[in-house]
């Protein structure tokens, strides 16, 4: 990626890059216009802008000398008996503070399982498989072991309740094509949808890290991403999964089988906290709360949730 940028500042005219002059790969091409958003010989410059933007600075972020350490960590982990990582980047300050329980971890590739509704709302949006929050989708009849999920749903329950047959479906709209597409042109993980049958983003190849999980809700949060400014705004706000007089949580679960996830941030008057966390659950469904309880934990420890948002072992955890 680094070779293509300098081939864009080398010759001005960045344009040629998209075409067989270009001197790159048939596959680097192909993914350098799927990136690029080109259509008819045209380059989309929100992708363009996009697509730089992610060469020049996501690197910065995660610079391996500004990641602190946390190893206390692990006595969150290990009160709820977890084996897993969480990258926190904390934006409350003027110097933004990145703090990290396992960085071998936090850098592997999962499957992003329901975490990837994040990004599919927007695709689907971008798409106009589903034009609003209010657009219903009829329950197929086929009963299910999560019972919200046997019933209609919109956008905002789709989320919620994190159904996956919605969004079975809105895959199914949007085609493997267009989503290879969407992913490569907001650097999405490996960015690779393909699967020999199920969700592609539980049962396929795409797999993401709990650093790229935050590098994309950093983007997400500015409404830096390359889709119309309505749509992120409607996606955080589905997202919100609680919030009082001075914060705003928003998040989504995800569960793979072997592993979970909660990723997303909390808004503060002086700032949002980012943290994307991963466990193993050798458990299963008696793992699921702890995704959410080990992060709670660590974020109150940093107060950036209050102390009275801790989760027992007695909570409802969320399907996936």
């Amino acid at each position: 990626m680094l070779a293509i940028a300098k081939k864009i500042m080398e010759n001005m005219d960045w344009r040629h890059l998209t075409t067989g002059s270009s001197g790159l790969t048939g596959q680097a091409r192909s993914q350098l216009n799927r990136m690029l958003g080109v259509q008819g010989g045209k380059v989309h410059t929100r992708y363009f802008i996009f697509f730089l933007l992610s060469i020049f600075f996501i690197p910065e972020i995660f610079a391996q000398d500004k990641i602190l350490d946390r190893p206390e960590w692990k006595e969150f982990f290990d009160k709820h008996e977890a084996t897993g990582t969480i990258l926190i980047v904390d934006s409350r300050a003027s110097a933004e503070k990145v703090s990290v329980y396992d960085r071998t971890r936090a850098g592997k590739r999962y499957s992003p399982a329901s975490t990837f509704k994040v990004p599919h709302t927007l695709f689907a949006l971008d798409a106009g498989v589903v034009k609003d929050e209010f657009q219903v989708f009829p329950w197929d009849g086929v009963k299910r072991g999560y019972a919200p999920h046997n019933q209609d749903q919109n956008l905002r329950s789709a989320m919620r309740h994190s159904a996956l047959w919605v969004y079975e479906k809105f895959a199914k709209a949007i085609g493997e094509e267009k989503a290879r597409s969407y992913l490569s042109r907001i650097s999405y993980g490996n960015m690779d949808p393909s699967t020999k049958g199920g969700a592609y983003w539980v049962d396929g190849k795409l797999a993401i890290s709990a650093e790229e999980q935050v590098v994309f809700l950093k983007k997400l949060y500015q409404n830096d991403l390359p889709f119309e400014l309505e749509h992120q705004r409607l996606l955080k706000d589905v997202m919100i999964v609680e919030a009082e007089k001075d914060w705003i949580l928003r998040a989504k679960t995800g569960w793979e089988g072997r592993h979970g996830w909660w990723v997303g941030w909390v808004e503060w008057s002086a700032g949002p906290v980012f943290f994307a966390l991963n466990i193993d659950t050798p458990n299963r469904w008696e793992d699921l709360y702890k995704r959410e309880a080990i992060a709670r934990d660590i974020l109150i420890s940093i107060r950036a949730l209050p102390p009275n948002k801790s989760m027992q072992p007695t909570a409802k955890a969320s399907a996936d």
